[in-house]
């Protein structure tokens, strides 16, 4: 059992944290600190957490084996540089941080220090995106060809002004850092790095200063070609499908898997036992942090779906093909 600090007690730092608080034998929250004391003070005092005044006391903490981040995306760096310094484990929600530069820079911190450093993406933990992955792996979809994806809300309909997610500083282009980029870390994930990107990102809907609809064509390192949507404005979708000269296989929402296979008959479903990956994700990083099995999510993997966040952001803005860095 490690004990952690929670860092950013909003809408999913409380999520997070009511993932495992009283039901986990790997983790429990027993400190916190937030931009907005007044909205976590109740949560903290339901969950037994002890509301301090920053990120410092708590890395001055001995108690505290590791703090979990879900703070602004700009302060990612800093607060993963400084969490290393204090020779504490960090687990940082997506994204990892807004450019590749900062990604390298935090997670040559990480292995400088010797702590874990691990990257929120719960989608990994899904059973469905584990059976696609062994499905690609083991050449059921035989040559894979293209792959595609899509993930959206109405999330940031419900945005004031005033939230911090609510400007093209903590949010360029639009749904990437809080939807589009669980895609993109699918993609890499299942297909490897991703080399080049052409996007386009608007605002057609929403009030506050970000954009809605934003897509992007991708050419991978390896070969495959790829298109992702997301979109900050519209009902919930999420879905990843990856065509092969064999067949395609998609998953459509979290639990559920349908392929077809060339040549063969009808669609093919399988429904997957419902899985709380944020838990899931929280155990894997109280493992690693405890001397057991990696985290799953490898850093150089971390640090390059930035550089991919980075080039959509930068083809958006350009209207022009972007290499992504740090590809041979």
């Amino acid at each position: 059992m490690i004990n952690a600090a929670i860092v950013g007690i909003g809408r999913w730092g409380q999520r997070l944290v009511s993932s495992v608080q009283g039901t986990s034998d790997a983790i429990r929250f027993t400190a916190g600190a937030t931009g907005r004391r007044a909205r976590a003070e109740d949560f903290c005092r339901a969950q037994g957490i002890d509301l301090r005044d920053g990120l410092d006391d708590l890395l001055a903490d001995p108690t505290l084996d590791a703090v979990v981040l879900a703070t602004p995306h700009t302060q990612h760096r800093a607060q993963v540089e400084a969490a290393a310094a204090a020779g504490k484990h960090v687990f940082v929600e997506k994204p990892f941080t807004l450019t590749r530069a900062d990604a390298q820079a935090a997670a040559d911190a990480a292995r400088a220090a010797g702590v874990v450093c691990a990257l929120g993406h719960n989608r990994r933990f899904l059973p469905a995106m584990a059976r696609l992955k062994e499905m690609i792996d083991g050449g059921e979809l035989g040559r894979v060809l293209h792959a595609e994806g899509h993930f959206s809300s109405s999330g940031a309909m419900d945005y004031t002004a005033d939230h911090w997610r609510a400007s093209h500083t903590e949010s360029p282009a639009g749904g990437m850092t809080g939807m589009g980029i669980h895609v993109v870390d699918a993609f890499i994930h299942l297909l490897g790095p991703i080399a080049e990107v052409t996007a386009q990102s608007q605002r057609r809907a929403l009030a506050v200063d970000m954009d809605d609809t934003t897509a992007m064509l991708l050419r991978f390192a390896a070969g495959p070609t790829g298109y992702l949507g997301t979109l900050a404005a519209t009902a919930l979708m999420w879905r990843v499908r990856v065509f092969g000269s064999a067949g395609w296989a998609e998953m459509h929402d979290t639990e559920r898997l349908v392929t077809r296979r060339t040549g063969a008959g009808g669609e093919e479903t399988r429904e997957f036992p419902v899985t709380d990956s944020v838990r899931a994700e929280l155990e894997a990083f109280a493992a690693a942090a405890a001397g057991g099995p990696p985290y799953p999510l490898p850093l150089d993997q971390a640090v390059h779906g930035a550089a991919v966040l980075e080039a959509v952001v930068e083809s958006s803005r350009a209207g022009t093909p972007v290499a992504v860095p740090g590809i041979d």
